[in-house]
């Protein structure tokens, strides 16, 4: 038997028409803290767990994000298993992230945090570089 793939969920995320009102209804309705924010995007603790809640408002589907060790090499063992690669790896603002599916059709993200975590001020904006991408705290 193989070591496991999945190491954990890392984050659900939902899809909703206006960040504002997706933060107005999971954190000031359903009592979820903002850890951090984008323009786009938002992350929420859930109180027994590491993994977020990120709500997007990007037009995306709802997707749950696991954590791998290696994008990368979680493709090339998914696919040796059977599966296939629906998006090649590409790199993310913590690390790398692959798009897969099963024998069966399921899609799964496999992301890795290589490059380590979002950077934020004390209110949970997440700070930029000078082209406006997120700045990460190295691990």
């Amino acid at each position: 038997m193989p070591d496991p793939l999945f190491r954990k969920i890392d984050a659900i995320q939902i899809p909703v028409p206006d960040l504002d009102a997706g933060l107005a209804f999971y954190r000031e309705s359903l009592g979820h803290v903002l850890i951090w924010r984008t323009s786009t995007s938002a992350g929420l603790r859930m109180p027994d767990t590491d993994a977020e809640i990120v709500i997007q408002a990007e037009g995306m589907e709802m997707e749950t994000d696991l954590l791998v060790a290696s994008a990368d090499g979680a493709a090339r063992a998914f696919t040796d298993a059977g599966g296939r690669v629906v998006e090649e790896a590409f790199d993310i603002p913590i690390g790398r992230c692959v798009v897969v599916a099963d024998p069966w059709g399921n899609r799964l993200v496999l992301i890795d945090a290589s490059k380590g975590t979002l950077d934020t001020n004390s209110d949970g904006t997440v700070r930029t570089n000078l082209d406006g991408t997120p700045q990460v705290k190295a691990r």
